[in-house]
């Protein structure tokens, strides 16, 4: 499951393939200390297996992934202070009271109001943001050698992103904008049960109709590789005869897969990355994981702890907002939270307790991915191939962090921590006799 519950709406993955011709490869490969063997079946240390694997990464490519991983500690930050700053340079200078004029003098009609308001207010927020943005997603990326476009497309497809948000963002404000007017006392239980259905909403649409617009899902055609993940797929009751493949690496050298959709569109998807990068047995683990977020229904558990997010967070924001409006509405020119001009304000609110609550953010999907390495541990029975894929995903996250920022920034738990399950569960099964 990369898509991760942010902020006040839910992120859409991307995904898609064209067919690539995948030849079958061997095990891989563990270190000595990571190996069973008659002469250590009674003496598999786990702790020292662990290190071992960890070992196997060169220095230098160990500090680049930290250094690529730290820095996303900043940009944590800077992506918040942006945020903070547009949102006030929004209500300081008028522009948002002005285009609230502009769309009550265009319609009467409430709604329409705020669909006019919202469109020039999203692409304003893009607009100042592109800076942060073209660092943050492009030369950065290539810097660290993650990304695979050069500047043209990856623009279009930022255009492409924008549209997609301007027809989100409109439906959506409309929507929470009518609440507003209509329960100013409870709007924030009501609220809450619009964001849940949004969710739920983009949840159903996302695989269909947003992920094929940026790539080409095409079916895998090589049995060798398929078949093994349908039998998976099989043995856990997931309703699907087709694996489809991602023309990912169109955009990036990352290694991803997903199962996603529910309501008759579920869907099994990887990207070309892992058929090129991965071996059959990594292959397997990862497909293990991601069909445990389908099977522990990962997705529903998700929208509910961010329900139960949304009713704390908008609980605080009325009484924030209302004070705010109370000091500096005047000046701002906002007449309360039911008029769009606020809106600048209620992202200020939404951005500062959003930002306070990454830790916990973090943990709580830490937590289902934990879930979910254990699920394909039992399922796909691959701890050296759990392993591998772990030091592969190690080339963008920090494979050894310290406990406080595995909890603080990790929203999957870190290589270390998922290579020492693996090698907990090869002891564990050590007695059954069946561990390669």
């Amino acid at each position: 499951m990369h898509s991760r519950l942010h902020s006040i709406f839910l992120v859409l993955m991307l995904g898609a393939v064209t067919a690539l011709a995948v030849q079958t490869t061997p095990s891989p490969t563990p270190p000595p200390a990571a190996v069973i063997s008659p002469d250590n079946v009674k003496s598999f240390d786990p702790a020292a297996a662990t290190a071992a694997w960890l070992a196997t990464v060169p220095a230098d490519k160990r500090a680049k992934s930290d250094a690529y991983f730290e820095g996303g500690y900043w940009l944590l930050l800077w992506d918040f202070l942006m945020a903070v700053a547009i949102a006030i340079f929004l209500l300081q200078t008028r522009i948002s009271a002005r285009l609230r004029d502009l769309a009550e003098r265009f319609t009467d009609f409430k709604t329409m109001q705020v669909v006019v308001y919202a469109i020039p207010m999203v692409i304003i927020f893009a607009v100042l943001n592109f800076p942060l943005t073209v660092y943050e997603k492009y030369f950065r990326e290539h810097k660290y050698e993650l990304a695979t476009q050069t500047f043209g497309p990856w623009f279009v497809e930022q255009l492409e992103g924008l549209v997609i948000a301007l027809i989100a963002f409109s439906v959506a404000l409309s929507i929470l904008y009518a609440v507003f007017r209509r329960a100013p006392r409870t709007w924030w239980i009501w609220g809450t049960v619009v964001m849940v259905v949004l969710q739920m909403f983009g949840a159903l649409i996302a695989p269909v109709y947003v992920e094929p617009i940026f790539n080409s899902y095409k079916p895998l055609e090589d049995p060798a590789v398929r078949d093994p993940i349908l039998a998976l797929a099989s043995a856990n009751q997931i309703p699907v005869h087709q694996v489809f493949v991602v023309d990912a690496s169109r955009q990036t050298t990352r290694i991803s897969a997903n199962v996603a959709g529910f309501l008759g569109t579920t869907r099994i998807a990887l990207n070309d990355n892992l058929l090129k990068q991965c071996t059959l047995p990594e292959i397997r683990h990862v497909m293990g994981h991601e069909m445990g977020h389908y099977v522990l229904d990962h997705i529903t558990k998700l929208i509910t702890f961010s329900a139960l997010q949304f009713l704390f967070v908008f609980a605080l924001t009325g009484g924030l907002f209302a004070a705010a409006a109370s000091r500096w509405g005047e000046r701002w020119d906002v007449r309360g939270i039911s008029d769009p001009a606020g809106l600048p304000l209620l992202v200020l609110i939404l951005s500062i307790l959003f930002f306070l609550l990454t830790p916990f953010q973090n943990t709580i999907t830490r937590v289902t991915e934990r879930e979910a390495d254990a699920f394909g541990l039992n399922t796909a029975r691959e701890p050296d191939g759990m392993a591998e894929a772990s030091l592969k995903l190690a080339t963008y996250r920090k494979l050894n962090p310290t406990p406080w920022e595995e909890i603080i920034f990790f929203d999957h738990p870190s290589g270390r921590s998922r290579i020492r399950m693996a090698m907990d569960w090869k002891a564990a099964q050590l007695p059954c006799g069946d561990v390669r």
